[in-house]
């Protein structure tokens, strides 16, 4: 790892134990970055180091994923919510930038509805208001809901793949095919039924951070019209459009992704010291 990264693994108040890597001045503006799906916080190596050292970049790997502890139970996006939470409290965090990525994405919105005292800002990345109707996550879960363990590992490179739209170095790919394959299958089920039984369209208008919804515009998984319940329901919420980008816009343009998000960071930083 890096000299310019710091890992340590944190137990949470609720006993759980998750690995943390962070990148950044620790005095500086805490950004918390939530991974997707059967990801882990390696998803954000990609970008990691690209954020300016005036960004705190905490990335974390969530219960049931990578070698974050594996409870029996705790997976819908309100648990998911708590744990982010117990993070911020055990590094004595009050407000922190929330960035989420897909699942990710979804369990923001859940701290920024639960939690909006702890949110300066959220980032919404491949995000969604309810995967209700949604053929391609139901065709997922039908796939899912007959696993037995082991994971095989061309099922997680499909999955893994069908994010993308444009390449990304084939080691990274594996790498993250490689973190997939940590998740048991009664996680991949439990994680993917919490998020598909739960709907935060009535909820959005709660949301009071300022917000960033990042889409791509090739993403296979969660088309336009769902931004565009998000940029409506949403105060306030503005839309950062990748013409060329699928599902996974960190992994396809990290350069871009992560000067976005900084930028995001900073005005809000701006916005808190002027206040």
């Amino acid at each position: 790892m890096s000299d310019n990264l710091r890992s340590y693994t944190i137990r949470l108040d609720n006993g759980l134990s998750v690995p943390c890597v962070e990148h950044g001045n620790p005095a500086a503006t805490p950004l918390l970055l939530l991974h997707g799906y059967t990801d882990s916080w390696r998803s954000f190596e990609p970008v990691l180091q690209k954020f300016p050292a005036s960004v705190r970049a905490i990335a974390f790997t969530q219960r049931g994923h990578g070698e974050a502890g594996k409870p029996a139970e705790g997976y819908t996006p309100r648990d998911l919510a708590s744990d982010a939470v117990a993070l911020l409290d055990r590094l004595g965090i009050g407000r922190a930038v929330i960035a989420g990525h897909s699942m990710g994405s979804f369990v923001a919105q859940r701290i920024a509805i639960d939690y909006p005292d702890r949110v300066a800002g959220l980032v919404l990345e491949g995000s969604f208001p309810a995967m209700t109707g949604n053929a391609v996550v139901d065709e997922l879960w039908r796939e899912v809901e007959h696993f037995t363990d082991p994971i095989e590992r061309d099922f997680a490179f499909a999955f893994q793949s069908s994010t993308l739209a444009q390449p990304i170095p084939r080691a990274l790919l594996e790498t993250f095919v490689d973190e997939s394959l940590k998740t048991p299958t009664r996680i991949w089920k439990n994680a993917l039924r919490g998020l598909m039984d739960a709907d935060h369209t009535a909820e959005l208008t709660l949301i009071r951070a300022p917000t960033l919804v990042m889409w791509g515009a090739a993403d296979a998984l969660f088309p336009r019209s769902d931004q565009d319940v998000l940029l409506a329901r949403i105060p306030g919420a503005q839309l950062s459009l990748y013409d060329r980008a699928g599902h996974s816009i960190h992994w396809e343009e990290p350069l871009r992704f992560a000067s976005d998000v900084a930028a995001f960071v900073e005005a809000r930083t701006t916005s808190q010291q002027a206040a």
